[in-house]
């Protein structure tokens, strides 16, 4: 595997941890701002939206760049980001250096996955891809939990400085350990870019993924509240039951990272059909602690660590370029906004389960969305055609 993968990987870390620190932060940003923590929460809301709709904006201003370039840029973007946050004496100044971060760091995602496409074999990108996406399951394992340490021992601001910091290592990691490539030879005008959006396996493709991380996200956004008024854990104890949801999303992504070359849609199916499964389980058991948890642990393998089978297939289905890399983490984070926010419509109307009935059924909405390519691929090419 190129050193230059596991460079991008930890570029992938530094944005994650950004995107997660305020949630992580709430109480001491709502005081240090003077704001309610309801208004901070707000903060997250617009992480996500400036990722979904601003990313793929910078990444078509970016597409005539070098891919190195364009990350090197994307990574100062960031930095300004976060020392604006960092430096941050009010809400609407917040606002804005969560809006900056969030488009830099879609681009990022986009352009570090074409990237990553560009320096490995067709027959390994799959495993490349999980290992760049270790990146993101570390961010939620090791990220968060750290940014939270330094923000309460430390003060908010310190948080932010520390993600500038390591911001600053992976760009000059990157620098470093990315060989300098050419703009990709294969890319077209923006409206040729925008052609392959026409292809329907396309926008199929890309419903899967919004599907698979509003399902998980879905149960994952309301995990402490379930795990202590229902299951009835110590408050005390879910953090450590959230590092052990996090170990298992880096196993799992390892595991479907070596699979997803040769069997991309099987491993789509059966992640979808697990996660179905210890939803609907951990909506029926939560009372029960041991149950509980193994239920958690299940949604954590095979949930958000499904990202290289969706990557491959998007890939397959469209191309490899940034724009559509950066367009499919635009309907992955809409996953992550669609998921969170229909949770909490049902909680307020059905309880704390809600949610995993819920990420139960986009489950089953995903599996409706990948199993027509299953069933084509096992439908026998007629005489003197190809088989698909």
């Amino acid at each position: 595997m190129p050193r230059a993968i596991y460079v991008l990987s930890l570029g992938v870390f530094a944005m994650v941890t950004s995107e997660f620190v305020v949630a992580g932060l709430m109480p001491q940003l709502a005081d240090g701002l003077g704001v309610t923590v309801p208004q901070i929460g707000y903060l997250i809301t617009a992480f996500a939206v400036a990722m979904a709709a601003g990313g793929p904006v910078l990444t078509v201003a970016l597409m005539r760049l070098a891919p190195k370039t364009a990350l090197m840029l994307l990574f100062a973007i960031f930095l300004a980001g976060n020392v604006l946050a960092a430096t941050a004496t009010g809400y609407g100044t917040m606002l804005v250096a969560r809006v900056v971060t969030g488009v830099a760091a879609q681009a990022f995602f986009g352009i570090g996955i074409s990237l990553t496409a560009q320096l490995t074999r067709p027959e390994v990108r799959g495993r490349a891809i999980a290992v760049v996406m270790n990146g993101l399951m570390l961010g939620t394992l090791l990220g968060l939990p750290l940014a939270t340490v330094v923000g309460e021992n430390l003060g908010w601001r310190a948080a932010f400085w520390a993600i500038g910091v390591l911001a600053v290592v992976a760009a000059l990691a990157t620098l470093a350990g990315v060989p300098a490539l050419a703009a990709s030879a294969d890319g077209g005008t923006f409206r040729e870019e925008l052609g392959v959006f026409r292809a329907p396996r396309l926008w199929l493709a890309l419903s899967t993924s919004t599907l698979i991380i509003g399902a998980t996200f879905s149960a994952f956004s309301y995990f402490t509240p379930i795990l202590t008024e229902v299951t009835g854990f110590d408050g005390g104890t879910v953090p450590l039951l959230l590092v052990a949801y996090g170990a298992a999303t880096v196993v799992g992504n390892v595991v479907v990272g070596r699979l997803t070359d040769r069997h991309t849609v099987p491993v789509l199916v059966a992640g979808l059909a697990l996660n179905l499964v210890f939803l609907a389980a951990f909506a029926v058991l939560a009372d029960l602690p041991a149950p509980a948890l193994v239920a958690m642990l299940g949604i954590g393998l095979v949930g958000v660590t499904m990202n290289p089978a969706m990557v491959t297939r998007v890939q397959r289905a469209g191309n490899a370029r940034p724009l559509v890399n950066t367009v499919h983490s635009s309907f992955i984070t809409l996953g992550v906004i669609l998921g969170s926010s229909l949770g909490g419509l049902v909680i307020e109307t059905s309880g704390l389960r809600a949610p995993l009935w819920l990420g139960a059924g986009l489950a089953a909405l995903g599996l409706l969305t990948v199993l027509p390519e299953l069933l084509r691929r096992r439908v026998p090419a007629p005489v003197g055609q190809p088989c698909a």
